[in-house]
C-alpha cells in the first residue's frame, strides 16, 4: 500500500510539472511556435499605447510580449494569485530592463485592477480555474474603459465534450458555449467569437478558442 501511495504522488507531481511547464521561461521559445501571439494581440486589440492587463499572468509569458506591443507609452498590468510567480516575473522583467509592466497580487475573487483604466484585459488558460468568475467579471467590467474589451482564450479538451461545467473545469478545460452566456450574463457585448485558433502545444485533443467581449 505504502508503495502504491508513492507511485499515486509521483504520477500527481509529474503532471503538474507537465501541465504547468509552458509557464516557464525556458519553455517560452517553443510555445512561441503555437502560440500565435502576434495575431491574437491584433483580435484582443493591442496595440502601442495601450493600457492592458494579463490576468493569470504566471512567471510572464504573455505580459513581456504585451509590453513590447505597448511600447512606453502603454502599460501592461500583470495579475497572478502567487506571490512567488509574480517575483520570478520581476526577475525576468529586470533582466530584460523592461520597465512598462506592474505585478500585481490578485484575491481569487478580485484581480485588483484600477476603475475605468484599462483598454484590454487578457484571460489567458485561466479562467477554468476561476470559481468566483461571477465576481471577477464585475471586476473586469469595472476596470475597463468604455468600450475596452475582455479577451477569454482557453484550450478545450475534445474528449470533455458534452460534459457538464463542472467536469470540465475539474479537467481543467471550458466549453466556449459556457463562458459565451457568462459574459452575455455580465452583460458584455459580443464582439468577436473564433472557435479555433490551432492546437494548444500542438496537441491535436487540444483546441485553443477566443471570445472578445466589450464594456458597453
Amino acid at each position: 500500500m505504502e508503495l502504491n501511495n508513492k507511485f499515486l504522488i509521483l504520477l500527481i507531481l509529474i503532471g503538474i510539472n507537465l501541465g504547468q511547464a509552458q509557464y516557464k521561461e525556458n519553455d517560452w521559445k517553443e510555445r512561441d511556435t503555437w502560440m500565435k501571439v502576434s495575431e491574437l494581440f491584433e483580435i484582443a486589440e493591442i496595440k502601442q499605447g495601450s493600457m492592458v492587463a494579463d490576468v493569470g499572468c504566471h512567471e510572464g509569458y504573455l505580459s513581456i510580449h504585451m509590453a513590447k506591443v505597448v511600447g512606453a507609452s502603454g502599460k501592461v498590468l500583470a495579475v497572478d494569485v502567487r506571490k512567488d510567480r509574480l517575483e520570478k516575473l520581476d526577475e525576468h522583467l529586470k533582466k530584460r530592463k523592461i520597465k512598462n509592466v506592474k505585478t500585481i497580487l490578485g484575491d481569487y475573487d478580485n484581480p485588483n485592477l484600477p476603475d475605468n483604466s484599462l483598454d484590454v484585459v487578457v484571460i489567458l488558460d485561466t479562467y477554468h480555474e476561476m470559481d468566483d468568475y461571477k465576481e471577477i467579471l464585475a471586476h473586469v467590467k469595472k476596470a475597463l474603459k468604455p468600450k475596452g474589451n475582455i479577451v477569454i482564450i482557453e484550450k478545450f479538451k475534445e474528449h470533455m465534450l458534452n460534459k457538464s461545467r463542472d467536469e470540465q473545469m475539474e479537467a481543467h478545460t471550458l466549453a466556449m458555449h459556457y463562458v459565451k452566456k457568462e459574459l452575455e450574463t455580465a452583460r458584455f457585448i459580443m464582439k468577436r467569437e473564433i472557435k479555433d485558433f490551432g492546437r494548444w502545444k500542438k496537441e491535436e485533443d487540444k483546441r485553443i478558442w477566443i471570445l472578445v467581449g466589450t464594456k458597453k
